[in-house]
């Protein structure tokens, strides 16, 4: 028997991230079973009009069922409670009247929708985790250690690993780890590790783009919680003492001041930085303008368990990486695939030999086609469509 599945995500549809690391996979998905996506949108994303309607034809193309509810943020934990009462409601009608026997659980919040659904309806549950949720509250700062939020979340996340029928891990440094709790080692359910991919037809080198003469190191992203990108701002102002015409490159969508103060906290000039908003669909066109990038995050318990997006999407389109240990698997990768430089503090020694490691990385011709080679092998998204075919042909039997 074939199930249908109901696919639960806090994050839109209408997000970057909801595009790249929900609808990229189902809408491959689909041509294999019904699916149903219900997910949380953003008031400002839901009235651009244009946005909207962009992806509602690329849902619809897919064959994709989709029922977007409004996200609420204030205040944050009742506006929470608010979208899980009406997320899990919503999910227990959908599942019934579609009649679809799994529900599919992006991170924490959603899957506490899906267990009032699995307790409803049956369905086998897949626990989708994207890292240690609760742990990464704390160590970005917005959470404190024992507090009443953490401990909930904890607890719900035993239940999670408890109940779940299958676990997606984005790294195995994550599975690893949760091997090693102690309420799993009675029974441990199936767990499979995929990464954040990226979708290498898009993110893919583009030739003619990067200056001639000026070295372009380039940041995409968040740069704040737990990125480090006084870091990145370090690190570039020990780019500029050995390449004067280096220019950096920040693409970002909301965090200009701080990315500013950053800058000029290290001593970087503004006529040496280009701060710019993009679409996600500008963004591969963006990174073939850099030559390299650096980006540092928090090497914290919780990010064992993580795979930045950014990671897969810069090595596609054959760019090395300047990055620091204790994240996940990536030194690993970067170190063994030769794809880039793994720094093991933000201290200013390591980060001038790192700077010094990734130019001389630069300089290697083979590098670039090192990088596409080493997404391909780590972050192809045909590679993570397969493995979710495969969990959820599982589920169907199991």
């Amino acid at each position: 028997m074939t199930f249908g599945v109901l696919y639960l995500s806090y994050t839109g549809l209408l997000e970057p991230l909801g595009q790249s690391q929900v609808l990229a996979y189902q809408e491959r998905l689909a041509a294999d079973r019904p699916v149903h996506i219900l997910s949380f949108e953003r008031p400002a994303d839901l009235a651009d009009a244009e946005k909207l309607a962009r992806v509602r034809a690329r849902i619809a193309a897919a064959g994709i069922h989709w029922h977007p509810r409004v996200y609420h943020r204030r205040p944050s934990a009742l506006a929470t409670l608010w979208d899980i009462a009406v997320g899990a409601w919503t999910g227990r009608r959908l599942a019934r009247r579609h009649g679809l026997g799994i529900v599919h659980a992006r991170s924490y919040v959603a899957s506490v929708m899906a267990l009032a659904v699995r307790h409803a309806t049956g369905a086998r549950f897949l626990f989708d985790m994207r890292g240690f949720w609760a742990d990464e509250r704390v160590d970005g700062g917005l959470w404190p250690r024992g507090g009443v939020m953490y401990r909930l979340a904890k607890r719900f996340e035993r239940r999670f690993l408890q109940t779940a029928d299958h676990v997606v891990s984005l790294t195995q440094t994550g599975v690893d780890e949760m091997q090693r709790f102690d309420y799993l080692k009675a029974h441990r359910p199936p767990m499979t590790v995929i990464p954040t991919c990226a979708d290498l037809l898009r993110f893919l080198p583009l030739g003619g783009q990067r200056d001639p003469v000026r070295f372009t190191l380039g940041y995409v992203g968040s740069a704040g919680t737990w990125y480090v990108f006084e870091a990145t701002a370090r690190a570039f102002r020990h780019l500029l003492a050995r390449r004067p015409e280096a220019r950096l490159l920040v693409v970002n969508r909301s965090e200009h001041a701080l990315i500013r103060a950053h800058l000029q906290a290290a001593g970087v000039p503004d006529d040496r930085v280009e701060l710019r908003a993009a679409s996600h669909e500008e963004i591969p066109a963006l990174m073939a303008r850099m030559d390299a990038t650096a980006f540092f995050i928090k090497p914290t318990f919780s990010k064992q368990a993580s795979a930045p997006t950014k990671l897969a999407e810069f090595l596609g389109c054959g760019i090395p990486c300047l990055a620091n240990a204790g994240v996940g698997d990536m030194a690993g990768i970067l170190r063994e695939d030769r794809v880039g430089v793994a720094v093991d503090g933000f201290d200013e020694a390591r980060l001038a030999q790192g700077v010094d490691d990734l130019l001389a990385l630069c300089e290697d011709p083979g590098v670039r086609e090192r990088c596409v080679a080493s997404a391909r092998r780590h972050f192809s998204l045909d590679e993570g469509v397969a493995r979710y075919r495969a969990i959820y042909e599982a589920l169907d039997h199991g």
